[in-house]
């Protein structure tokens, strides 16, 4: 292993205005370690042996403990056929929900500004975040500003350099890196504040994530179809809630370590299709870091295509697009992304088919990194 020098300065696009020069991300992408996955618990217990454990949140440890321990009764519940097949279709009805204020709410709306929508369908997503719990729309969109302004360096609130668990969830269970609250404040957040609909969210998220995210999910089946309360609170409740935790942060951390680089082979996210089929279309990585401001997160144009790219987010865009609710979208023309394609790809984009989903295999032989110090993250030869 090797030490490698921390990575200040910003190395990403955000919005349409910034550039998409390449050596924005070629600053700190020069020597690209090789990404591949593998659980060893030898280089594990080493880690956790060097870790500063005074910088643990142990709040949220002991939360999500909980968390996933009431999620895997959960899936108990379920496979023991204890679970009403309505609660099941219920518990999906609001992933997708939680799902839709997340990729097409927090991320491609308030986060990016890739198109615009009218209020009743800004106030319909900002309650589908809520379903989401994953912090506020204004807190989640700062994150995720952060992350793609100073992507992979300290800055990024999920820096995939400090380890695939760290990128994942452990971000969440560590305090964070001064570089991320120093460069969160620099950012301007002033189209949020101004915007009601997300400072209302954020006056009242407390009760209005208990109400969206658990009550309403358990009392449905209970009330409607006669569910047994303990068993629509863990399947409905907190089953469903760990899924979509889980599906959001495989984006952090799968979209940035195993899959194809046809746009710019010098960055480290990936275009991943088993990402994109979980989290509704948000598995491109690869062109979006490099197009954020497309509301499509890749190059995927029309309904047909996205579909068959499990771009599902896309579609329902497009179609509150054609109801009127939704205006202003932008995309990246295809002279701009074929352009950038050949001069920064790693020549792996087909043409010619309309599946873009061959995500390269997992190939487990490296180990997965643990590491989550504050100083300069470690590189696996």
């Amino acid at each position: 292993m090797t030490s490698q020098a921390p990575v200040t300065g910003e190395t990403g696009a955000l919005i349409e205005q910034d550039t998409e020069d390449a050596n924005l991300h070629m600053r700190h992408n020069d020597e690209l370690e090789e990404r591949k996955i593998e659980i060893n618990f030898r280089r594990i217990y080493q880690d956790l042996k060097q870790l500063d454990w005074s910088k643990v949140v142990w709040r949220n440890v002991v939360l999500f403990v909980l968390l996933h321990a009431y999620g895997i009764y959960g899936v108990w519940l379920v496979l023991s056929l204890q679970t009403q097949w309505r609660t099941l279709v219920w518990s999906y009805i609001m992933y997708f929900h939680a799902a839709m204020g997340i990729t097409m709410g927090a991320h491609r709306l308030w986060a990016h500004r890739s198109y615009k929508a009218h209020t009743p369908l800004r106030i319909y997503l900002m309650l589908c975040q809520t379903v989401a719990f994953q912090n506020s729309i204004h807190e989640w969109a700062r994150d995720h500003r952060v992350h793609h302004k100073y992507s992979e360096t300290d800055a990024d609130p999920h820096n995939s350099r400090r380890g695939f668990f760290f990128s994942h969830m452990g971000w969440l269970m560590f305090r964070k890196h001064p570089k991320v609250i120093e460069k969160g404040k620099t950012l301007d957040m002033s189209d949020l504040e101004a915007d009601p609909v997300v400072m209302f969210q954020k006056r009242n998220y407390l009760w209005m994530i208990t109400i969206l995210c658990f009550v309403i999910p358990t009392v449905v089946p209970w009330y409607f179809w006669d569910e047994n309360l303990l068993t629509a609170l863990m399947v409905a409740g907190f089953l469903r809630y760990t899924i979509v935790l889980h599906i959001t942060w495989f984006v952090n951390s799968l979209a940035h370590w195993v899959g194809s680089k046809p746009f710019d082979k010098s960055i480290f996210p990936v275009q991943n299709g088993l990402v994109a089929f979980l989290a509704m279309g948000e598995g491109w990585h690869n062109y979006h870091h490099i197009f954020p401001w497309d509301y499509r997160t890749s190059e995927l144009g029309g309904w047909l295509t996205a579909m068959l790219n499990f771009n599902f987010t896309t579609t329902v865009i497009d179609f509150f697009a054609a109801t009127g609710q939704v205006y202003d979208r932008k995309t990246i023309s295809p002279e701009m992304w074929k352009k950038r394609m050949k001069r920064t790809g790693d020549g792996t984009y087909d043409e010619n088919s309309p599946i873009k989903w061959n995500t390269p295999p997992i190939k487990l032989n490296t180990p997965i990194k643990w590491n989550m110090k504050w100083n300069s993250p470690i590189k696996t030869k």
